[in-house]
């Protein structure tokens, strides 16, 4: 069988080439040149680190090694789809949408076709059913990344190996201490996607711009200041609102009047909501698992994090409705709703909240 295996320097994908060597794979690495370092608002871009130890792991394991360069695609697809949602005060997710379009889009259209499987250092496994591929949580729950993974298309999942998906991130550092790799204590990246380090204010201010608007007073509507733009807030946000006898909560933007709402308090109810309407829903498989004509049992994420949420999901036509058993907080328009199955070990599809 032949295999790419995407290594990005961190931890994580180096540790999925001895797992797949010990299996009796021989991988060709990839490693996908993204990072724009010519950019403004780049601190510190670690792509020549990045290729120094994913050369030599493919040195250490007689690997192949290619380096591709993937920026054109990349600046065409994920942050024109980021530009294009902040723009509109939305609030994107360039990781979700880089897994689409860049690891399992651009990267299989262009160097992916002559193998017959892509292995990733996601924390995510499949699952095989009734002749039918799965999107399946990982061991490590903690480090489920299962949410990113959540708009993948059906083709790009029968495609994909996820060698450490049934172990816990202690295990794959210790597997990666063990074996003397150059990542094992290399803290994990905190970068969106392949950009890079970047301040991302400024990066937005540059490509968006400012339009200034008011701050108000949920419960008062009193104007207590004034924003920059909508896309450097979201819903939730607690910091880098300037406002004085906090904390204070973005809990509401309306993008027609350009005006951000805020509340006073520790945990403001204005904040909670229990209905979350999606557009552009896509089911990984193609097709429902049930019919959504009427509610069904779900479980389900509006971030990435290590709780499901319970709640039903029901169509109503073009979008689909989840309605949570709690309210919740931080339910940010242009972020994705992903939905799993009853028992938290199927990831179904996902949808746009609107």
């Amino acid at each position: 069988m032949e295999i790419a295996a995407l290594v990005s320097g961190g931890v994580d994908s180096s540790v999925t080439i001895p797992i797949l060597k010990e299996k009796g794979y021989d991988p060709v690495i990839f490693y996908i040149r993204i990072a724009m370092e010519n950019e403004p608002g780049f601190t510190d871009c670690p792509s020549e680190e990045d290729i120094e130890i994913t050369t030599f792991i493919a040195k250490k394991y007689g690997c192949k090694f290619e380096i591709v360069d993937l920026q054109k695609e990349y600046w065409e697809s994920v942050i024109d789809y980021t530009l294009s949602t902040v723009g509109k005060g939305l609030t994107p997710n360039p990781d979700i949408m880089c897994n689409r379009l860049i690891k399992f889009g651009s990267f299989e259209e262009k160097y992916g076709k002559d193998f017959n499987k892509i292995a990733t250092g996601h924390y995510a496994n499949t699952l095989e059913k009734d002749r039918e591929v799965y999107l399946s949580t990982a061991r490590d729950k903690k480090k489920d990344q299962t949410y990113f993974l959540g708009r993948i298309t059906y083709a790009q999942l029968s495609k994909v190996m996820f060698p450490i998906g049934n172990m816990l991130k202690k295990e794959v550092r210790e597997m990666a201490e063990k074996l003397s790799l150059p990542s094992a204590y290399r803290p994990d990246s905190q970068g969106i996607c392949f950009l890079g380090k970047i301040n991302y204010r400024e990066f937005i201010r540059k490509y968006v711009g400012e339009n200034h608007g008011k701050v108000v007073e949920m419960e008062t509507g009193k104007i207590l200041g004034t924003h920059e733009g909508l896309w450097f807030h979201t819903i939730g946000q607690r910091k880098g609102l300037g406002l004085g006898q906090g904390p204070w909560f973005v809990v509401k933007k309306n993008i027609e009047e350009n005006i951000i709402y805020v509340s006073n308090g520790y945990d403001p109810v204005a904040q909670y909501d229990d209905n979350i309407l999606m557009a552009d829903f896509l089911f990984i498989n193609g097709k429902p698992d049930r019919d959504y004509s009427v509610k069904q049992r779900i479980n389900f994420k509006i971030r990435h994090q290590t709780e499901f949420m319970e709640g039903n999901l029901i169509n109503e036509g073009e979008y689909y409705r989840i309605i949570s058993d709690k309210k919740i907080s931080g339910i940010a328009p242009g972020q994705f709703g992903v939905i799993y199955d009853k028992q938290k070990k199927i990831c179904l599809g996902s949808g746009v909240i609107k």
